[in-house]
């Protein structure tokens, strides 16, 4: 369902990857790996649609994502390596408005259920400046609870998380795959799921 087809970025005038060929099915995911400054976000910002490719095609269901189509715009959950949060809202706006810029609506249960899941109890009406790196990341988790998307592309999702935020989106992961979803995403630490493939860049 997604595939690149002979892609290449560059990062300046440095070439970080080229003739990258790879395709991801539905339950399946695909962990991509190598040092720092190797190209992973700039993969998956390309993956996203958010950089363009020297060279190459990103193909979702068949269709060149670069033809920007609504439906993949709507199939896609992205998330950079920063928490990308607005600090003067609180957890919830913060939440309400993502999801309204992606086209979705939220209801007060469903968006209280989601941050209690996420480990936010006592935290919904704090601005996001006030919360630490974790509790950021939890809001994060909140969005994967409320957000329908078939792709997740995740930049080191598990940055500054604990163990039990990790054990969380440990099983949102599973879940979403059991579903039929596909997930790319970059990690140092090892994703204990199966069905995955391993690109190394």
């Amino acid at each position: 369902m997604l595939s690149a087809t002979d892609l290449a970025c560059s990062r300046g005038e440095r070439r970080l990857f080229a003739g990258l060929t790879f395709g991801v099915d539905a339950g399946e995911w695909l962990h991509v790996r190598g040092e720092n400054g190797s190209g992973k976000t700039t993969l998956l910002r390309t993956l996203a649609g958010l950089a363009p490719a020297d060279a190459g095609r990103v193909r979702w269901r068949g269709a060149d994502i670069r033809d920007g189509s609504e439906a993949y715009r709507r199939a896609l959950l992205y998330f950079g390596h920063q928490a990308a949060l607005k600090d003067d809202l609180t957890p919830s706006e913060n939440l309400r408005l993502g999801l309204a810029i992606d086209g979705f609506e939220v209801d007060d249960e469903a968006l209280g259920d989601a941050l209690r899941r996420a480990g936010l109890d006592g935290c919904e009406d704090l601005a996001v400046r006030h919360l630490s790196a974790g509790q950021k990341r939890r809001v994060l988790l909140a969005r994967l609870l409320l957000r329908p998307a078939d792709l997740w592309v995740l930049d080191e999702p598990f940055n500054a998380l604990d163990s039990a935020a990790a054990a969380l989106l440990d099983s949102l992961l599973a879940d979403h795959l059991a579903a039929g979803g596909i997930a790319v995403l970059t990690s140092h630490q090892p994703v204990p799921l199966p069905g995955g493939q391993e690109l190394v860049l």
